[in-house]
């Protein structure tokens, strides 16, 4: 999937990523692909989902385009 990050904290290590299609996933840090554990707000990137712990989905294998 593609999208953008429409928020992250840094401190947290949560954020969330708007698909293009609208839907918002929440992800946390560790699923930064490149190992960084830091994303700017705005960056367009791909990703995958999963279910998470909660039971909703989450982005993962999050990698900047």
């Amino acid at each position: 999937m593609t999208g953008r990050v429409v928020a992250f904290d840094p401190q947290a290590g949560l954020g969330e990523i708007a698909a293009d299609d609208g839907t918002r996933f929440p992800f946390h840090c560790t699923q930064i692909a490149d190992g960084t554990r830091s994303i700017d707000v705005g960056a367009d990137v791909t990703f995958a989902t999963m279910a998470g712990p909660l039971g909703r989905w989450e982005a993962s294998a999050i990698s900047r385009r």
